[in-house]
């Protein structure tokens, strides 16, 4: 699958490429509130797009652990006023909006939106897979354990890697019924998991190509670098630079980023170690004990 069509934009996966992150609440673990609103938000939507995000991921309830719950009607309010905004300001720029609500996800589409990234992994309530299907957009799936409000209170696996492939296997057979063609994996790095369960996914990365998808991550600033660290979000890009050069070199073609500039430097170098025309190749891959 090396392009997908997103509501008439073409993405290509032929190299990895960068999705941007557009938080337009206030309750995000990282940058809440730097870009809600539709002038700041247009801002950093320029910025990401200059540096070279392939995509923007834009946002309107927060995921953090313990994240009050946003009513549907004020996601969809934020959500559309800012993509009728967007889409007119930059019309070739791919917009995947981050909601797991089937209704604010068809309308979101039908104003413009080219992919659906969702938290739930189809579940929460009914029609994510209808819909989704129906408007013939790619879709993320994400594993989660749990719920944002308590995915975080004591997360257990026998096996984190075997558990979260069975349920992209049992996902991507009700997707597949629905309809949809193109789905994205994204094995949802700190949604119900330890800094054990988070590297165990991160060192066995590429035992998710089985499943014949691309694969995303969404590894930015998060806590799993900080309490390696013994630091906090605001000082974690380096360790998000070195865990997305991981992630590369383990088989993501997508990279969910806070820092474009950084992560598409990061493609560039992987790539260009991996080119033989270059003199140089790297067939390794990282080992964590």
């Amino acid at each position: 699958m090396n392009s997908l069509n997103c509501n008439g934009l073409i993405l290509d996966l032929t190299t990895p490429v960068v999705m941007g992150i557009l938080n337009l609440t206030g309750d995000s673990f990282y940058d809440g509130g730097k870009h809600a609103g539709i002038v700041a938000g247009l801002h950093h939507v320029e910025k990401m797009v200059g540096e070279g995000a392939a995509l923007i991921d834009m946002g309107a309830v927060s995921t953090r652990p313990g994240a009050a719950e946003i009513a549907g009607e004020d996601e969809m309010i934020t959500l559309l006023s800012f993509l009728d905004a967007a889409k007119k300001s930059f019309p070739g720029c791919i917009f995947s909006v981050d909601t797991f609500r089937a209704g604010v996800a068809r309308a979101a589409v039908e104003h413009g939106a080219g992919m659906i990234n969702d938290i739930y992994g189809g579940r929460f309530g009914t029609g994510m897979f209808e819909t989704v299907g129906e408007l013939g957009v790619p879709y993320v799936l994400m594993h989660m354990k749990g719920t944002p409000a308590n995915m975080q209170n004591d997360p257990h696996y026998n096996d984190v890697v075997a558990e979260v492939a069975y349920f992209f296997e049992q996902q991507l057979i009700r997707c597949r019924n629905h309809g949809i063609r193109n789905v994205i994996l994204d094995p949802g790095f700190g949604f119900g998991k330890t800094v054990a369960h988070n590297f165990e996914l991160l060192s066995r990365l590429s035992s998710f190509k089985s499943c014949g998808q691309p694969i995303l991550t969404g590894l930015s600033r998060k806590s799993m670098i900080s309490k390696v660290l013994e630091t906090g979000p605001a000082d974690a890009l380096n360790g998000t630079t070195v865990l997305n050069t991981i992630a590369l070199l383990n088989g993501a073609v997508i990279l969910r980023v806070h820092d474009v500039k950084e992560a598409v430097e990061a493609i560039r170098l992987v790539g260009f170690c991996g080119n033989e025309s270059n003199g140089l190749s790297y067939t390794g891959s990282p080992k964590f004990t």
